[in-house]
């Protein structure tokens, strides 16, 4: 009985032959499951892998840059502030920390490291967590993914589309490349830093080929955990984290023992340069010519290989622009200097008063409606009184002030009260030549007031368009020694009747004085001479864009422009009559480099080139001895320059627009609204509350003598003149004119 029970549990040569044949059949189905899931994975079941066209031209959020003309990178159009660099743009400290923290056997590998992956296996199964993914492995999730899967099981067949990508890339780009990409597209966590060279400028206000060993080995550290890392919210951890890298540095060989204890020791210094689009130079710039550009692409069709359109948000473009940095950082300091001390005495004027009495308080009814939160409570279906309460009811706030951001408790309407006597502020300049726009400042403060004043806002233009006027009478024969009358007159009869307002300094007057001490009756008289119909054209061709009607008014500028077109306008007179469309793009560029859009101005010869000069002669009387006289006491400017004054009614708007023989550059400064300005003509004047703006300007572009600017005498017209110019030479010839002048006034 024994025996036939041992012979019944004994395994027979048949068992161990049928369990070998189940055991390799489970083995090699094993494996054929294996494959056919690979397959599976590689064939996209489980979800789309990336084509050979998407490998060669992988899809990533890059910020488009907008470069000064002196190389300066002014700011960037994003969604994610990611900014690509090329490989001998990397520090080799950053590569050496990368590998040797990240993927020691980089250089052995391709695109998947087996003895890694397996050994990892073996550590995660006794409980120690470890990553495996290679360089080129996370490079693939950043790439063509959309994160990391939380889902185990989708983790798992994200896994394997990873290992088959990094394989398919590891066959289609060099190491370097490799190497690159992944700098490119990291994640650097707050801030919206993508990439190394946004991390770069971030958090040490630099480019990634001057990182040092500390630097290099905090960022690449920072990507196992940017938030934990960060060395703004958690700096122990990052020095810790940093010092680990640089272990794994010594431990590679890149570093001695003496180097890695060295910068150990050395303490986290970060110099923080958070990007936001209203932060750096020229954001009112940047913001019109977004809009510019936008509008070009869809005028001119342009679009990518596929027929999509370009994204300045997403596609990496580089925008060559005319700015200058140097000059647009001058214009801003001068700004900020003039309207700091100009807002002092504006509301010193406003202290203990009511500027919203009577009528003006429309101008508060207006704002109100104007303002998000008004069209915010509408939506939600408030009523008025409701939202009158909402707007006299206290909540905290920040305020802009010229001292700094302030926080405080105010209501809205008291936000509003606050924010219309804040005095606005605009500045433009250009070289005549060439139309480059050097130097844009369309507003004061572009977080708080994002409205740009230079080419988007039109203001009352008052006496700078008197040249224009007399840029006519130029023309048709006229000598700027010429006398006029300069008394009261009545232009016209009945309705259509015009009585110019003016004080007048003596009478007869020559054109010269009069355009230099900008009166009003003698440039009145003068379009009664030459015609409203000959002004406004010559207006318009000298490229204002707005409305200029025909009406004898338009002498003293009753119209509305914008800084821009008046500025271009003036740089005609320099420009020996050549009107040149004030240009600010040079060329956009896509990611690669290729030139896609280029701007070519607009050129047209509207003066003669000896009327031109005159002009020229006339506005430097204006500040030899005129209405800008103080840009020589005050400011103590020498060069030959010229300029011309503007002030509206009730000191509403001033101007200034100043010329030399290689910069044009104007400014405007007002309130928002025209009705809230300064009481008296000493304090809003053009003269005084515009131009001290360009002469803070002039004073350091010509202290730069790296702009090289020439500080010499503007250059004759070819062929000479024919005119006399000096009035104290054409008096002898005086007698004949004055005959003619009886004449026209029927003396």
């Amino acid at each position: 009985m024994k025996q036939k029970k041992k012979n019944k549990h004994a395994l027979t040569q048949e068992d161990v032959n049928r369990y070998t044949r189940n055991f390799w059949k489970i083995i090699i189905g094993a494996i054929l499951l294996g494959f056919l899931f690979i397959f599976s994975v590689g064939i996209g079941v489980f979800g789309k892998l990336p084509t050979f066209r998407d490998l060669e031209n992988p899809k990533s959020n890059l910020a488009s840059e907008i470069i000064s003309d002196d190389g300066v990178v002014l700011g960037t159009y994003y969604v994610q502030n990611r900014s690509n660099v090329r490989y001998d743009q990397l520090s080799p400290h950053l590569v050496q920390a990368l590998i040797a923290t990240e993927d020691k056997r980089f250089y052995k590998h391709s695109g998947i490291d087996y003895k890694r992956t397996f050994t990892i296996i073996f550590y995660n199964l006794i409980g120690k967590r470890q990553g495996a993914s290679t360089i080129t492995q996370q490079l693939a999730l950043n790439l063509f993914s959309e994160g990391r899967a939380r889902n185990t099981g989708k983790r798992i067949i994200q896994k394997f589309q990873e290992w088959i990508t990094a394989v398919r890339l590891e066959r289609n780009y060099t190491k370097e490349e490799i190497i690159t990409m992944y700098f490119n597209t990291v994640d650097f966590g707050a801030y919206n830093t993508f990439g190394i060279k946004s991390a770069a400028r971030t958090y040490f206000n630099t480019t990634p080929d001057k990182l040092n060993v500390p630097q290099a080995a905090l960022l690449v550290g920072m990507l196992k955990g940017p938030g934990i890392y960060s060395p703004v919210r958690y700096p122990q951890n990052a020095i810790r984290r940093r010092n680990v890298v640089i272990d794994n540095m010594r431990k590679q060989g890149f570093l001695t023992r003496e180097e890695a204890d060295k910068y150990k020791k050395e303490p986290l210094i970060t110099d923080l340069r958070i990007s936001e689009y209203g932060e750096g130079l020229a954001p009112y710039f940047r913001a019109v010519m977004k809009r510019d550009i936008q509008r070009a692409f869809n005028e001119l069709s342009i679009t990518k290989a596929d027929g999509t359109p370009y994204d300045l948000d997403r596609d990496g473009l580089k925008i060559y622009t005319t700015i200058h940095s140097k000059m647009q950082q001058y214009a801003e300091d001068a700004q900020r200097e003039w309207m700091k001390t100009i807002q002092a005495s504006f509301d010193k004027q406003w202290k203990n008063r009511d500027p919203f009495r009577g009528d003006k308080a429309k101008l508060l009814e207006t704002g109100m409606k104007r303002s998000d939160r008004y069209r915010m409570l509408k939506q939600a279906g408030k009523s008025d009184a409701e939202i009158k309460k909402d707007f006299e009811t206290p909540v905290p706030m920040t305020i802009f002030t010229w001292e700094g951001d302030r926080d405080t408790t105010m209501t809205p309407m008291d936000s509003i009260r606050y924010n219309k006597l804040i005095l606005r502020n605009a500045f433009m300049s250009m070289e005549p030549h060439t139309g480059y726009v050097r130097a844009w400042v369309g507003g004061i403060n572009f977080e708080h007031y994002k409205y740009d004043q230079v080419k988007m806002g039109t203001r009352q233009v008052g006496s700078t368009a008197k040249p224009f006027t007399y840029a006519v009478a130029i023309d048709n024969g006229y000598s700027p020694c010429f006398q006029v009358p300069n008394v009261p007159l009545t232009i016209g009869s009945g309705p259509y009747a015009w009585s110019p307002r003016g004080e007048s300094v003596g009478s007869p007057i020559t054109l010269r004085r009069a355009l230099a001490h900008s009166q009003n009756y003698a440039t009145a008289y003068m379009i009664n001479e030459v015609g409203a119909t000959a002004v406004a054209k010559l207006t318009k061709s000298m490229g204002i864009t707005s409305d200029v009607q025909e009406y004898p008014s338009i002498a003293l500028g009753s119209y509305e422009a914008s800084l821009y077109d008046m500025v271009g306008a003036y740089s005609a007179f320099v420009n020996h009559g050549v009107w040149i469309e004030p240009i600010y793009i040079l060329r956009v560029e896509d990611k690669n480099g290729t030139p896609i859009y280029e701007k070519a101005p607009k050129v047209s010869k509207v003066l003669n080139s000896e009327t031109a000069y005159i002009m020229v002669d006339m506005l430097k009387s204006v500040v030899d001895g005129g209405s800008g006289n103080r840009l020589r006491w005050r400011y103590n400017l020498k060069p030959p320059m010229g300029g011309k004054t503007g002030t509206t009614n009730d000191n509403a708007d001033a101007w200034f627009i100043g010329i030399t023989p290689e910069l044009v550059s104007g400014v405007w400064t007002g309130a928002e609204d025209r009705g809230i300005s300064f009481f008296s003509m000493a304090e809003g004047q053009g003269a005084q509350a515009a131009l001290p703006v360009f002469g803070l300007y002039m004073q350091k572009v010509y202290a730069d003598t790296s702009l090289s600017y020439s500080q010499g005498d503007f250059p004759l017209p070819e062929g000479g003149l024919t005119r006399e110019l000096d009035c104290s030479q054409y008096q002898q010839f005086y007698g004949e004119e004055e005959e003619k002048l009886d004449e026209r006034l029927g003396f």
